[in-house]
């Protein structure tokens, strides 16, 4: 049961928040257990409290698939009040609570999307190493590297990167992020640039690009070096 799955069924990350006591929240997930009796398959809101796994039942979900029930769970569960949308603290530059979900879970390294591709290349056999410049000179850090290969693989955040499925323009400060964005997609092309004039392979993909297909392009550029 992914974080990323969770997210998608309840419409994003900052909606899977519930309210704790003296003001502190948790993250939620929801849980789909078939009774072993009747087969009937019953959706469970899960959450942590001071290192306690708390559940509520939600009741019976019917879809066919497992993410249409998933997303019943969660519609279920905010109608009787046990999540909400996270709040965006005073002071924070994000200009809604999505933009701010999307900001904290695709900067610095180790994201999500990278570990995921990682683990799917190293499930092929594939040994790499990580967060480290594929040129000594250029201050240029890839996300993933296959130095004999000459190959760099860079995993972009769709709100860093300005993904034009997922990206949302941030309404607060619009003109400083909308510079910070155009200057981020240029960074990225000449670091291609600079990159493939030294010989090196550039394998770019987005965060929410299913890692088995891009795995399939890393196996393919790594065929053809």
């Amino acid at each position: 049961m992914s974080d990323a799955e969770q997210d998608r069924a309840a419409g994003g990350r900052h909606r899977r928040i519930v309210r704790l006591e003296d003001g502190r929240t948790s993250r939620g997930s929801i849980l789909l257990k078939a009774s072993t009796k009747t087969g009937a398959i019953h959706a469970h809101l899960r959450w942590h409290d001071n290192g306690r796994t708390v559940s509520k039942s939600l009741g019976v979900v019917k879809h066919p698939t497992r993410s249409a029930n998933l997303a019943d769970g969660w519609t279920t569960a905010r109608s009787l009040g046990l999540v909400q949308d996270e709040v965006v603290p005073s002071g924070s530059w994000a200009s809604s609570p999505e933009v701010r979900a999307s900001m904290r879970a695709n900067r610095g390294k180790d994201t999500a999307p990278e570990l995921r591709l990682r683990s799917e290349l190293y499930a092929r056999g594939l040994r790499y190493r990580v967060s480290v410049r594929p040129l000594r000179a250029l201050r240029r850090t890839a996300d993933i590297v296959f130095p004999k290969a000459r190959l760099a693989i860079f995993v972009d955040g769709c709100f860093w990167h300005g993904c034009e499925k997922h990206h949302r323009p941030a309404k607060k400060n619009s003109e400083f992020w909308r510079n910070k964005i155009t200057d981020n997609r240029k960074r990225d092309i000449e670091t291609n640039q600079l990159l493939t004039a030294e010989g090196w392979m550039v394998i770019r993909c987005w965060e929410h690009e299913d890692p088995k297909t891009v795995a399939d392009r890393v196996v393919t550029a790594l065929g053809h070096s």
